[in-house]
């Protein structure tokens, strides 16, 4: 059976270091952490769980602080998370089933990363990401905010997922880096430009954002999710300025990179609910249902293809009184989102609708 080493960097993790390294204490042979200016008692807590505590004096670059974690690890694989991070209990069976059965001439393993739960508590956006790494393939990490781990060779794909249970995040942090990476005449890649308008964007400097995202866009190098996405990004900016037609050019714009994906006709589906053309909303939030994720994408927001274009289609066809059919998609959002106070309201209002029309008291 491999070994692994767990390598992370934390800073200020007093609220949640203990639960990440709880759930992960177990599933590894090293717990490697490496603090880059911590003043309060993460490292008090995290010697409950490793003496392997390094100091990395923080230079503002989240990539050379991995690197550095990374060149702690004696283990044959390395895993990386964050401090907000948590394996929950049936992924650490997952987990532990991968790594009695993980074939050593594997170079990085991917995993799910559940990024949000809904009120039930399903997951509804999620991304994959390489978490597991062979050590001796010395696989580097890449970018001052944002950054990834570079791999190759042979890939493999697992059912484990991580799930992000952030407690709070500093706003400030990741557009400050990029603010300094600027004044100092470094020029930002494709991939920072498309992340830093996205905290422009996050930070209100809506016509800031605009001017990145269409940098990035024109540059003609970005990945093709990203490119998906800062289109989505761009409609999100028009809409702050209540620019309607730039906003629906903005998602149809996505179209130029790959088939229409379904947050793509959720959003042209509310532009033409909002100007009362229900025939024409209808067409695309149908069009989102049903389009279905491919295996392993990169990225997945369930959302678009659950309960919120039945919910959408359910005040729809109610709008065109045809009321079988708009209880027929509440009922389906009922399916996903079983105590939503909305979906219940329809509930009540379609039983007694349909109860009256067909003449029962």
């Amino acid at each position: 059976m491999v070994t692994i080493s767990l390598c992370m960097i934390v800073k200020n993790e007093e609220d949640v270091i203990a639960r990440c390294l709880e759930s992960v204490k177990d599933l590894v042979d090293e717990i490697n952490i490496v603090d880059t200016g911590s003043s309060d008692k993460t490292k008090e807590i995290v010697k409950q769980f490793t003496d392997r505590i390094f100091d990395f004096e923080w230079i503002h670059h989240f990539a050379e602080a991995r690197n550095f974690s990374f060149q702690q690890a004696t283990s044959d694989y390395i895993l990386w998370l964050d401090a907000d991070d948590v394996i929950l209990a049936q992924d650490q069976e997952k987990f532990k089933a991968l790594k009695e059965s993980l074939s050593p001439d594997i170079d990085a393993v991917s995993m799910n990363y559940n990024l949000s739960f809904d009120a039930e508590g399903n997951v509804s956006a999620l991304l994959r990401r390489y978490r597991l790494v062979r050590r001796d393939k010395q696989f580097r990490w890449i970018g001052a905010v944002h950054e990834y781990l570079e791999v190759g060779g042979h890939l493999f794909d697992s059912d484990v997922a991580v799930s992000h249970l952030p407690l709070q995040h500093d706003h400030q942090r990741n557009i400050a880096i990029y603010k300094k990476l600027l004044q100092s005449g470094e020029p930002l890649t494709p991939r920072d430009t498309f992340y830093y308008a996205n905290e422009l964007l996050d930070h209100n400097e809506v016509e800031e954002a605009i001017f990145y995202y269409e940098l990035f866009l024109t540059s003609k190098l970005g990945w093709i999710e990203d490119n998906i996405n800062a289109c989505f990004k761009l409609a999100d900016c028009y809409s702050k300025l209540q620019d309607k037609e730039n906003n629906v050019s903005s998602i149809l714009r996505s179209f130029e990179y790959d088939t229409p994906r379904p947050e793509a006709c959720c959003r042209l589906g509310y532009h033409f609910m909002e100007q009362g053309k229900n025939h024409e909303a209808i067409f695309w939030y149908e069009q989102a249902l049903t389009m279905k994720p491919k295996p392993n994408a990169p990225f997945q927001n369930k959302t678009y293809t659950t309960w919120l274009p039945h919910l959408q289609l359910c005040v729809l066809y109610d709008r065109l009184q045809q009321y079988e059919l708009a209880n027929s998609h509440n009922e389906s959002a009922r399916v996903y989102l079983p105590n939503d106070p909305k979906i219940l309201h329809n509930k009540n209002y379609f039983d007694h609708l349909l109860n009256k029309d067909i003449g029962k008291p």
